[in-house]
């Protein structure tokens, strides 16, 4: 049984979605037990400031290399060649392994070389002591990029031959080493240990993903044949896709060096409470951009134009019907969700208060964050890298020059308020952009959709704000556990209001949703009675 689950293949995009998400739920929750652990020991001050700083760079290169190729370029080349012959499939594997291996290491040894200076203009904002201990951590995490490099290859073959289980549990055992980090090496090495905890988590991404990778025959030897046409290909599709992603990049950057002006913990309330909103971007956007970008790739290569209308378009749907909710839970229990994952030690009213707010003004872009990964990806099974990266450069342009207009007056509230228009204004263009190019995304049943998920989300806000006062009133809101039962009990009925009433509606997505659930409980149910059955014959 527990084989079946590992190396299972999702057969539908909601049926890979579900796993994806479930796994990144998961990932998530440990994330806020990470970022609980940061806050309790450190604060919102110098020392999480220096970390999230420390971790501009390495992140950069990272999604700007290895990201950049994943998305745009290897998935549609490796999943051409797989079909023709699987062992110029192998090979291309090989070739981008050692081509990231050699780059990777050559921009990481040229960065190390460069970071003092590179410090100084990601944090100007910083005392010359924060500025050597950044300097010093990121050049610890420089060794990050190098492995998830290879790793972030073995998870493209696994994307690609759709067995989605264990690259979603990557994420789990990473932050499980950042976790390790920060409990038992800081102890001993200081804020150091941050950094080696990061290098334990992304070898234990790696290793998490070799026993299927071998299963399906993939085994990395050196290659010499560095001038084929595939790593071209790659290449010509990737470059925009890494310029692309550049540009989002930069907007972290820039908002680094702005907040590094606001004061102490500036950085850390920024990043303490993006992590907080990415977690249904993550769990949502994230998990169906993923799940679908293999099968709208396919259905390019089949020419099956109206199917790849119908799936984006469903899967669109089926991305604001469930981030709807939960931008409804992030914005009027925003106090709650941060008090009880954060407000413990060293993180204190204050650091709530500002981290609430911030938090705010994200969530009203959750549902253009969630879109964005897909419509980018719904471009890039077209082959069409160039135009998100147009798209891409004006809305990071609008969001730094929002960001330098809003600071004066908002403080770090209005790096998150720049941060949303920005989204807000992406995700506007690329629809309007793609729909051109591929004449409908079925905006008949969209707004259809949409009118009956209105209806249940404003029920369910209502149902929120009812239910806030009668348990406040029984429960000690001076104390964790009172603010923990408060935001967990009124969460709970706003989302049972949300679900009874889009099912009273018929909601499709609704129904889709109930019916892809039924489907996978009765596969699992007939894997564990055929394990039954054996182990019965066995005995």
């Amino acid at each position: 049984m527990i084989r079946r689950i590992l190396f299972s293949q999702s057969k539908t995009i909601t049926g890979a979605a579900l796993v994806l998400g479930a796994a990144s739920f998961v990932s998530r929750i440990i994330g806020l037990g990470r970022d609980r652990i940061f806050a309790h020991t450190f604060g919102a001050g110098q020392t999480l400031d220096v970390y999230y700083a420390a971790f501009r760079i390495p992140d950069l290169l990272y999604n700007i290399i290895i990201v950049g190729a994943l998305s745009a370029g290897f998935i549609p080349v490796f999943l051409t060649l797989w079909n023709k012959n699987k062992e110029e499939a192998q090979e291309l594997f090989n070739q981008l392994i050692t081509v990231a291996l050699v780059v990777l290491t050559g921009l990481s040894i040229i960065l190390f070389i460069c970071m003092p200076w590179l410090v100084r203009l990601i944090v100007p904002g910083f005392g010359e002591e924060a500025m050597v201990q950044t300097t010093a951590l990121s050049r610890i995490m420089l060794l990050s990029p190098i492995i998830l490099g290879v790793s972030g290859i073995v998870s493209g073959v696994l994307q690609a031959l759709k067995s989605f289980f264990i690259y979603s549990i990557t994420p789990i055992v990473y932050n499980i080493g950042i976790i390790i980090g920060a409990i038992f090496f800081v102890p001993v090495w200081g804020i150091s240990g941050l950094g080696y905890g990061v290098i334990l988590g992304t070898l234990l991404h790696l290793a998490i993903q070799l026993p299927p990778l071998l299963r399906y025959g993939f085994v990395y030897r050196p290659s010499t044949k560095l001038n084929t046409e595939s790593l071209k290909s790659i290449g010509r599709l990737m470059i925009p896709r890494t310029l692309t992603l550049g540009t989002s990049q930069l907007t972290f950057v820039i908002i680094t060096v702005i907040a590094s002006t606001l004061g102490a913990g500036s950085i850390a309330i920024f990043n303490l409470a993006n992590n907080l909103q990415y977690f249904p971007v993550g769990i949502i956007g994230i998990s169906f951009a993923l799940a679908a970008f293999p099968t709208l790739s396919e259905l390019v290569a089949q020419k099956n134009e109206e199917r790849f209308r119908e799936e984006l378009s469903s899967t669109i749907r089926q991305i604001i019907f469930l981030i709807v909710p939960l931008t409804i839970l992030f914005l009027l229990l925003r106090a709650q969700i941060v008090r009880t994952l954060l407000g413990s030690g060293k993180f204190d009213w204050d650091a709530t208060i500002a981290t609430a707010n911030t938090l705010a003004f994200f969530s009203l872009s959750l549902f253009a964050q969630s879109l964005i990964p897909l419509l980018t990806r719904g471009f890039y099974a077209l082959h069409n890298t160039k135009t998100p990266l147009f798209v891409a450069f004006i809305s990071t342009l609008i969001t730094i020059i929002l960001s330098l207009s809003l600071k004066e007056t908002f403080g770090i509230v209005g790096l998150a308020m720049a941060f949303s228009l920005g989204c807000i204004f992406q995700t506007a263009v690329l629809w309007v952009t793609l729909r051109n190019h591929i004449k409908t995304l079925h905006e008949g049943k969209m707004l259809h959709s949409l009118y009956k998920i209105s209806i249940a989300g404003v029920v369910m806000a209502l149902a929120i704000q009812l239910s806030k006062g009668p348990i406040a009133s029984v429960v000690n809101m001076q104390r964790f556990w009172g603010i923990f039962i408060q935001g967990l009990v009124t969460g709970i009925i706003g989302v049972v209001v949300y679900g009874l009433i889009c099912y009273l509606l018929r909601t499709e997505e609704m129904l889709h949703l109930l019916r892809t659930l039924n489907r996978r409980w009765l596969t699992l149910r007939g894997v564990v009675g055929e394990v039954n059955k054996g182990d019965e014959l066995a005995g």
